[in-house]
């Protein structure tokens, strides 16, 4: 079988979509009867983003994957017609939820395009349940149309090795609207713990204190390690990828109650309100009291998600569509 998989995602973004993409193709290289071709376009520039979504994706993706067994499209931008099957990731649906928090551009390629593209796959892959009912809800897709696949822990996250000093609570996220980063800042003041996040720079003018920037894995493993808890208190998430990668590390996660962060934290998290700084301070307090249980809770439910069990799901379902 040969399967064409977009890449582009790895020149866009160092955040949870290219980290999806390295995953699976990272679980996927090397199995029998299974050829991956990588298609992609363009480098990381503003113009290069513009043709992609104008031109790259509703068009030539198509073109590109003639001749193939299917195309995987690894977020919810995809070919508008294709002869050759597709297979389409919705990571999340904030675009459609929460638009007031995209650049002008996203806005309006989520408004003009993402329901054509979606509806036009053949297959849509949701990373939880509660994007799968998110994509019924808001796009009109059958269930029967959509494969849940959660994402999986990479390998450098994990409870052995180095830990960074000091008394911290870290906030791990882009800097950006819903990632709800200025109450986390209210929340670690009103516990009286110091907080420091690390990501890369998004949109919005999002500036909060103790922003580091962007850290690579090994760092961030560290990071994670040293933490007394883990806050991820987002407005809007498909699946909460850090959530995971802190209780792989042995660190408490406090996180948002309802949505994909309480299904993918499984009960192994404190969960708050994200709209009150005064329950997430309190969530940090508890982190800290439940510390030791909430680290075996955490590290058990972290090894249930592998990028192994991601690609055995993917893998099954383009068999059932070539």
């Amino acid at each position: 079988m040969r399967v064409g998989v977009d890449t582009s995602p790895l020149v866009q973004s160092r955040a949870g979509t290219s980290r999806h993409v390295r995953g699976l193709l990272g679980a996927l290289a090397g199995r029998p009867d299974l050829e991956l071709r990588q298609l992609s376009f363009g480098g990381s520039g503003r113009a290069s983003s513009l043709v992609r979504d104008a031109f790259w994706y509703p068009f030539a993706t198509g073109v590109a994957a003639r001749g193939l067994d299917v195309l995987h499209c690894p977020t919810f931008r995809g070919p508008l017609r294709s002869p050759t099957p597709v297979v389409l990731t919705v990571h999340d649906l904030a675009i459609v939820r929460r638009p007031d928090a995209f650049p002008t551009w996203h806005r309006t390629y989520g408004r003009v395009g993402l329901r054509a593209t979606v509806r036009a796959a053949d297959a849509v892959v949701a990373l939880s349940e509660f994007t799968k009912a998110e994509v019924e809800d808001l796009l009109g897709v059958p269930a029967a149309r959509i494969r849940v696949v959660p994402n999986g822990v990479d390998p450098v996250f994990t409870p052995d090795g180095q830990a960074t000093e000091g008394d911290y609570v870290l906030a791990v996220a882009t800097l950006e609207p819903r990632k709800n980063l200025g109450l986390a800042v209210e929340g670690a003041r009103l516990a009286g713990v110091e907080l420091r996040v690390v990501g890369a720079r998004g949109w919005g003018d999002v500036e909060v204190d103790g922003w580091a920037g962007f850290v690579p894995d090994d760092g961030l493993a560290r990071l994670y390690r040293g933490a007394r808890c883990v806050l991820y208190p987002s407005l809007y998430e498909g699946f909460g990828l850090p959530v995971l990668e802190a209780m792989a590390c042995g660190a408490p996660v406090v996180t948002s109650r309802g949505g994909a962060t309480e299904e993918t934290a499984g009960g192994a998290a404190v969960l708050v309100d994200p709209l009150d700084a005064a329950s997430v301070a309190a969530g940090i307090e508890e982190a800290s009291r439940r510390h030791d249980e909430l680290v075996e809770l955490g590290l058990a439910r972290a090894r249930e998600f592998t990028w192994a069990r991601s690609a055995d799901l993917v893998e099954a379902l383009w068999r059932e569509l070539a």
